[in-house]
């Protein structure tokens, strides 16, 4: 019989059970990817991280949704980063100290900030932007029970984005819509299958005492719970408002997961020029929640 270890993050908090829950597995490189996807069906969480050996950088992670693998995520590399570093499984020898690791979308840095020899904030590098296919506001509307066209920020048009995940990212003029999203699972289905994507990503902007603050909800019609916190969708927001000239800041603060009970924050950091995107970086914290061990046969 076979033991490995796990562990369970809460992610974009340093709060115990908000944020988003992310499984970690830290030594995973005799697993099968069957093994991997039955474990992250028996954890159960948004997506549970799998750490291996890399020759091209310091670690290679796996993410698998309880329903298959994904290319890349957010909240998972804060997760894991955090647990590397207090894991002692990285030398944090420097205020900032950069690990790289290896993502089926390829190599990405990721900063690890420390005081006092702690790590106190992740920062990671997001891939460069992509722009897809456009939905009219109608049809976007359309996939939500009490959304309007009119919902959706004038001069704007839901478009597939991405910066390492894609989504069908839709901006939303009112907090209170935002709050009372409702999906219209068979129409946001038969949308986000056309367009190549799993889910939208609604979000509205808010002011904050710091200036403006982006706030967000997934909307995946397949899923059976609506995830907390999502890094690549808030990288993906963070790209389309630069791009339609909703923003000009270079710092942007973010909030999810407030209406599931499991809030979230992290900030983005976007360097552009006249609406092009040079670099992007997602920050946030994260803290450790359980620790155990997995026993079964393979």
């Amino acid at each position: 019989m076979k033991t490995h270890r796990f562990l369970v993050w809460d992610a974009f908090t340093d709060t115990a059970f908000e944020g988003n829950p992310c499984g970690i597995v830290p030594d995973a490189d005799d697993l099968s990817d069957e093994t991997m996807l039955k474990i992250a069906r028996e954890l159960n969480l948004p997506e549970t991280s799998f750490i291996l050996r890399s020759n091209v950088a310091d670690f290679r992670v796996r993410y698998f949704m309880p329903r298959g693998e994904l290319g890349f995520a957010g909240h998972p590399t804060i997760a894991t980063a955090f647990m590397l570093a207090k894991e002692g499984m990285i030398n944090l020898k420097n205020d900032v100290n950069t690990i790289k690791l290896e993502f089926k979308i390829g190599v990405l840095p990721v900063d690890i900030h420390v005081v006092d020899g702690k790590p106190t904030q992740v920062v990671m590098t997001l891939s460069s932007p992509t722009f897809d296919a456009i939905v009219s506001p109608a049809e976007a509307a359309e996939c939500f029970v009490n959304l309007s066209k009119d919902d959706i920020v004038a001069g704007c048009e839901p478009q597939v984005v991405g910066a390492g995940t894609k989504f069908l990212v839709i901006p939303l003029n009112s907090f209170e819509k935002l709050k009372t999203m409702e999906m219209n699972r068979p129409k946001l289905t038969e949308v986000v299958d056309r367009v190549g994507v799993s889910a939208a990503y609604l979000f509205t902007m808010k002011k904050g005492t710091n200036g403006d603050v982006l706030c967000a909800r997934l909307a995946d019609p397949r899923g059976t719970f609506e995830d907390p916190f999502t890094g690549s969708g808030m990288g993906a927001a963070g790209v389309y408002l630069i791009h339609n000239g909703m923003t000009d800041q270079t710092e942007i603060n973010l909030e999810q997961g407030e209406f599931v009970g499991r809030p979230g924050f992290g900030k983005l950091f976007i360097k552009h020029n006249n609406r092009k995107i040079e670099k992007m970086q997602l920050a946030g914290r994260a803290t450790k929640v359980s620790d155990g061990l997995l026993f079964f046969d393979e």
